[in-house]
């Protein structure tokens, strides 16, 4: 695996709005970031919470877009 270096940066903001895939483990739709993590496997984590949940949730960079 390659390390990500420096040069690469989380994608998302802390407050910012995201929307999350929908799997068996979490319903999709619209959360905020809470914290940007480390990577982890080669890829960003972060904190996500939904309006909807009690709870946060730690999701992939890849999991998340912009848009819905």
């Amino acid at each position: 695996m390659v390390p990500l270096g420096p040069w690469r940066m989380h994608i998302f903001h802390i407050g910012q709005t995201v929307f999350l895939e929908q799997s068996i483990a979490a319903p999709g739709g619209a959360y905020v970031v809470t914290k940007r993590l480390p990577e982890c496997y080669g890829e960003f984590e972060y904190r996500i919470k939904s309006a909807s949940e009690p709870h946060e949730r730690v999701v992939r960079e890849s999991e998340l877009s912009a848009t819905p």
